[in-house]
């Protein structure tokens, strides 16, 4: 994929080298979306101002985006800011609506991304339109399928492509909302190198508090911009209020962040070995989710055992739990040595933990 037509419009666009998009997680209402533009289009670095107006909730129950008439409210704050706008589409009657609405910026979301044919759909209603598209990352961490969103949108032949890394669902509760597995996005850049990814802290944190420390992280990948959400009273918020913040908030948060130069010559090429540590932090904190996991899993054989009077200790499968984690692990590179010593300690808690039972 030849994305270089987006580098040349995201570089005309970004005075920091870093695209800078702001807005609240949905439009509410006509004052709150005008309140909001009017605040954010008061920071030089931002240039692009969001809102959902379709929301894909979970619930029914849940708020839902107001719809067709909230694209007039963006239109007014475009008139009066000069903020170009971003929106999300997930049908071909969304993206329809947008253009008679003089939407500048489409992204499609996590949810949809998941799904081949609505991405195959948008796709092709967007042949012959000539408007950047944003992608974010499926929900669940599945590198191929972001991959092949992005192709299907490139194959409509837009070329103004980049796509936003908002983090995957967690399998087990974190202190994030969203765990980010950095090593996802990285894999991405290292395939499609000119493709530029923009990090949505919001969704990564999920909590205000946590959004610098996301956004930090996200500055030692060496990421091109931030799709933040903002709103003009975050505690009001119709949808996710807890990780949205105010646009003082934000001028604040911009001011502490460190925009590095993308040169390897500079100090800050230091921020490399940052970048491969918060790799294996993402791992480990995986693999410990993972542990847990399993070990829930041991407690409930354990009183399976109990309640059917069998031995705790089961030698015939846990020759055949060595035997294959060591081979598995010799496919995979790993010490043979290293394998039988950490499955070694796993059984032991493991065995530890059903006797307690």
């Amino acid at each position: 994929m030849n994305l270089t037509g987006f580098q040349k419009w995201f570089k005309e666009l970004s005075e920091l080298k870093h695209l800078i998009i702001a807005g609240p997680c949905a439009a509410e209402s006509e004052k709150q979306v005008l309140e909001t533009a009017m605040e954010i289009s008061k920071i030089k670095h931002v240039k692009v101002f969001r809102a959902g107006v379709w929301k894909p909730r979970t619930s029914p129950s849940d708020f839902q985006g107001i719809g067709n008439e909230a694209l007039k409210w963006l239109s007014d704050a475009k008139k009066n800011t000069g903020l170009l706008t971003c929106v999300e589409v997930a049908t071909p009657e969304h993206i329809e609506q947008c253009l008679k609405n003089n939407v500048d910026i489409f992204w499609i979301g996590a949810r949809t991304v998941a799904n081949p044919f609505s991405v195959q759909a948008i796709a092709d209603a967007l042949k012959g339109i000539d408007v950047p598209v944003l992608v974010k990352n499926p929900i669940n961490p599945d590198l191929k399928l972001w991959i092949g969103a992005i192709e299907r949108v490139y194959n409509a032949g837009i070329n103004k492509i980049a796509a936003i890394h908002r983090g995957f669902y967690p399998f087990e509760e974190t202190k994030f909302r969203n765990i980010p597995k950095w090593e996802i996005p990285i894999e991405l850049k290292t395939i499609f190198p000119d493709l530029q990814i923009i990090n949505d802290p919001s969704h990564i944190a999920g909590k205000r508090e946590l959004l610098l420390k996301a956004a930090e992280q996200a500055l030692c990948m060496d990421i091109d911009g931030f799709m933040i959400e903002t709103h003009i009273n975050p505690q009001q918020a119709l949808s996710d209020a807890n990780q949205q913040i105010t646009p003082a908030e934000l001028t604040e948060m911009l001011d502490k962040l460190i925009f590095r130069e993308k040169d390897f010559n500079s100090d800050d090429f230091k921020c490399q070995l940052e970048n491969l540590r918060l790799q294996i932090d993402s791992i480990d904190f995986q693999l410990i989710e993972l542990l847990s996991k399993r070990m829930k899993i041991v407690e409930k054989i354990g009183n399976y055992k109990n309640d059917n009077n069998i031995s705790i200790l089961q030698l015939e499968r846990w020759r055949q739990i060595r035997q294959t984690r060591i081979k598995a692990g010799e496919e995979l590179n790993l010490d043979p040595e290293f394998v039988k010593k950490l499955m070694q300690i796993i059984h032991n808690h493991s065995i530890s933990i059903q006797t307690k039972n």
